[in-house]
């Protein structure tokens, strides 16, 4: 990594304030096959991006080039387009949007992702694929990991100097499963965190590889996901993907803006919604908290600086804060968060989400079921859709059960449900307690243009929504 210090009281300019972000990152990606090695490639990303204050307007320009000429060139070219946009500003913005700020962030964790790591991975992988080979009906197996570190530094001429250390694991295993024409897949989705190569435990592995085997096989004999409104438990990994879609998207202050419109970007919410809108029932607390040690979105400060804090953006149901970094606060008049991000060197931040919480409730799971006389536990996303102003959605999960007279019954296959988005959360019955509670996230969240992939953070625990529109079948 650069003496970015140093070299920011070097570079010549004329901007009201400039900054320096410099990313290096390297991921490795590996994938088996059905008892077989497929696949596996590194990459290696490491850049600058400067961003330029003139007369109220911020520019951005990158490089690849880190030598002093090259950032000097980059420093040049933020100046004159922030100096020659600066008579299209949609807002005036100031000095005081990029405060001063020091500190650090690295996470301690217990092994690190070294070279060697990558064969040991292998050998975990093979031996999931070979644990979820159960019957000669499985067909596929797929297991897969990304081991990612991450180096962030970042000054201003503010005298900002922050330094952040990351480590990511994400994994999956896929199992599918046929029979005649009937084919079903069950998979762990894509559970991922922050930390190193102690998150890849072998038992863990080989338990979640049987399960999903054997779960592939029940699938083939289910019966169909009846057609009805039903009351609907979702387990933790359909109910991250659900606060995701209809609670993070909506609630990013660039979209409420205006500035955002990719990948169903509008949102229905409105600036005075927030402090009014009725979002979800009293049930329901959702914090903004990049703070949690091992979740996949925790940081000390966005990409602009601003330290983060843990903050409720739903308080007992009602809409308070958005997810905005400084320059959408500053334009909207509401209140935000430290969640102005960039996938990489050669973007520039914009508003996302990172770690977004339900906070648990007090029930437990056995307590959820038993309270439910006729209805459907559904578990892992298998496809979704949702409109441009995320009012209307649909999600399909791979693996369902029945809810009868308080108990879980059969299987059920191609469960799917839909709704509208503040109907829905409205409808929000119980939430469960900490035994319920899972720590999740994701690698893929796109948004932008061009696309920035970003990680997200989602920590939630099992819920229970009633009078859901649930039918079987495709979504």
């Amino acid at each position: 990594m650069l003496n970015l210090e140093k070299l920011i009281g070097n570079l010549r300019h004329q901007a009201d304030w400039l900054g320096i972000r410099e990313v290096r990152e390297t991921s490795k990606h590996l994938i088996c096959r059905n008892g077989k090695f497929d696949h596996c490639y590194t990459l290696i990303d490491h850049g600058c991006v400067i961003e330029a204050l003139v007369d109220g307007q911020f520019a951005y320009s990158a490089t690849n080039l880190l030598s002093p000429q090259g950032l000097q060139e980059a420093c040049d070219r933020a100046v004159f387009l922030a100096k020659n946009t600066s008579a299209w500003k949609i807002f005036p913005f100031h000095t005081g949007c990029r405060l001063k700020a020091k500190g650090q962030f690295k996470p301690v964790h217990q092994l690190s992702l070294n070279p060697t790591t990558a064969g040991d991975v292998t050998t975990l992988l093979l031996d999931a694929t070979q644990k979820m080979s159960i019957s000669d009906k499985i067909v596929n197996c797929t297991a897969q990991a990304i081991l990612a570190e991450q180096e962030m530094n970042l000054v201003s001429s503010s005298g900002s100097a922050i330094h952040q250390n990351l480590s990511f694991v994400t994994t999956n295993l896929s199992a599918t499963a046929q029979e005649g024409l009937e084919t079903q897949t069950r998979s762990t989705g894509i559970p991922s965190h922050q930390g190193g190569y102690e998150l890849l435990r072998k038992e863990d592995l080989e338990r979640e590889a049987e399960r999903i085997g054997y779960q592939a096989l029940e699938l083939l004999k289910a019966e169909q996901c009846p057609t009805g409104n039903y009351d609907l438990i979702l387990a933790p990994d359909q109910v991250y993907l659900q606060v995701h879609e209809s609670i993070g998207h909506p609630l990013e202050l660039d979209r409420i803006l205006g500035d955002e419109r990719n990948y169903a970007g509008w949102s229905f919410v409105n600036l005075s919604d927030f402090g009014s809108l009725q979002y979800g029932s009293p049930l329901l607390n959702v914090t903004f908290d990049p703070t949690v040690a091992g979740e996949f979105a925790s940081y000390a400060f966005d990409d602009t600086g601003l330290e983060a804090q843990r903050q409720y953006i739903i308080k007992d149901g009602l809409l308070v804060r958005g997810l905005g970094g400084v320059d959408s606060q500053k334009r909207a008049k509401v209140p935000g968060v430290a969640c102005t991000r960039a996938s990489s060197w050669n973007r520039p931040p914009i508003d996302r989400m990172a770690n977004l919480n339900i906070e648990p409730g007090e029930t437990s799971f056995l307590e959820m079921v038993a309270s439910v006389e006729q209805g459907i536990y559904m578990t892992t996303n298998s496809c979704w859709s949702i409109d441009d102003y995320r009012r209307k959605f649909q999600f399909g999960c791979e693996y369902g059960q029945l809810i009868e007279n308080g108990k879980l019954t059969k299987v059920i296959k191609n469960p799917n449900y839909r709704g509208i988005t503040t109907p829905f959360w409205n409808n929000l019955k119980k939430v469960g307690n900490a035994s319920t509670f899972e720590i999740l996230g994701s690698p893929y969240c796109g948004k932008g243009e061009p696309n920035q992939l970003i990680r997200v953070g989602h920590a939630v625990p099992t819920c229970l929504f009633e009078n859901i529109e649930v039918f079987g079948g495709s979504a």
